[in-house]
């Protein structure tokens, strides 16, 4: 079998590789994305040493903001794309009881048993608190915290909307042609507008609780997930061009090298609060918004594109990497919180301890899921 890269058709049952190695991508960019939140960059972890070195926070800074600026909208896209096939296939039953196993079952796992342990992990070994785990678990009263699953609780609630509104519309077709790329920076620029409207009242950071959600990205979010089921539909990714991906590239390098300078340069001679760039009723909120979606969808349109006709080639490593995705997704916060809270005492800063704490978390949580994705049972739910 030929192992040269070939473009893929977005078909039931098809194996799509570079949508398969994209998702690795992804995995990867969420443990780095956490790990460098607990060393420096703003955000909040179970445990954290933040690095006062302004010439690391503002990198990790940067890659944080690019990150949310596409990361899990570019999930809740991917997932959606196969939503329809599923559903026509399964039925709404089956449809919905295979949903509430495979998402429904990691959710009740992380908030009842992972959660608290990870909470322990810093109580005890960082904190220096002597107490058993059971002595802990006796006043533990945060049972119902989802953590980094409030990607898999929104996209249990996403598919269930998405069986309602089958089971009222039926099978409707929206004949869409692929959007070119004026449409989706407009498009984007429209999400970015959204999203300003929904921080005046819940700024970047406010969440949601018990459920996790921060709604102020939630616009992009709803807007990738309907985008990934009328792209399905109209089997988008069959048509998809490369030069398309490539011009792509190029706005998303314009937006992070010029684009993120101008905001910061804008911030100090103007001397506002940081703070304005995440909320309430501000142009400058505004900007950002708009600049985040620009970059976002900038980004999700290129690594499509690039990927459709570069990445494409068949890997059998890569393919056991994205079947422990879901799995790596669910527990690398342990390894995460288990890395950070046993160098905690290192007398280095934070900044260095990160350039060894990346590689090893990125490692070994794919080794742990690789590892939980053959045990029986287990299998079949992540």
């Amino acid at each position: 079998m030929s192992t040269q890269p070939q473009p893929a058709l977005l078909q039931p049952k098809a194996q799509i590789n570079y949508i398969d190695h994209i998702k690795v991508v992804l995995t990867v960019l969420v443990i780095l994305h956490h790990t460098v939140i607990a060393y420096g960059a703003p955000g909040g972890w179970y445990y954290t040493q933040k690095s006062t070195l302004m010439g690391a926070i503002i990198p990790m800074t940067v890659f944080v903001s690019v990150n949310q600026a596409f990361f899990m909208g570019f999930f809740f896209f991917l997932s959606a794309l196969f939503v329809p096939s599923s559903y026509d296939k399964k039925g709404p039953l089956k449809f919905v009881t295979d949903r509430l196993l495979r998402l429904g079952i990691p959710l009740v796992f992380y908030s009842f048993v992972l959660s608290p342990f990870l909470s322990f992990i810093s109580y005890k070994w960082a904190e220096g608190h002597d107490v058993t785990y059971a002595q802990y678990l006796s006043g533990f009263d945060s049972w119902i915290d989802f953590g980094v699953l409030w990607f898999v609780a929104a996209l249990l609630l996403f598919n269930l909307f998405y069986v309602f509104y089958r089971l009222i519309a039926g099978r409707t077709e929206f004949l869409l042609a692929l959007p070119v790329v004026t449409r989706i920076l407009i498009f984007a620029i429209g999400i970015g507008l959204i999203s300003f409207a929904a921080r005046i009242i819940f700024p970047v950071g406010w969440v949601l609780k018990p459920l996790g959600f921060q709604l102020g990205h939630f616009a992009q979010y709803i807007a990738l997930f309907i985008g990934g089921l009328v792209a399905a539909r109209n089997q988008w990714l069959n048509d998809v061009k490369l030069k398309t991906g490539t011009t792509m590239r190029t706005v998303t390098i314009c937006l992070i090298v010029f684009g993120f300078p101008l905001l910061f340069i804008i911030r100090k001679i103007l001397n506002f609060p940081v703070e304005w760039y995440s909320g309430g009723l501000h142009w400058q909120q505004a900007e950002y918004a708009i600049w985040e979606q620009l970059v976002g969808f900038s980004i999700i349109t290129a690594l499509l594109c690039i990927g459709k006709y570069r990445w494409n080639s068949s890997s059998a490593f890569l393919s056991k990497l994205s079947r422990s995705a879901f799995a790596v997704y669910i527990f690398h916060p342990l390894l995460i919180v288990s890395l950070t809270v046993a160098l905690s005492g290192w007398a280095v800063d934070p900044a260095l301890k990160f350039l060894l704490v990346a590689p090893l978390a990125v490692a070994g949580s794919f080794l742990l899921g690789m590892v939980l994705v053959k045990i029986p049972g287990i299998n079949k739910i992540i």
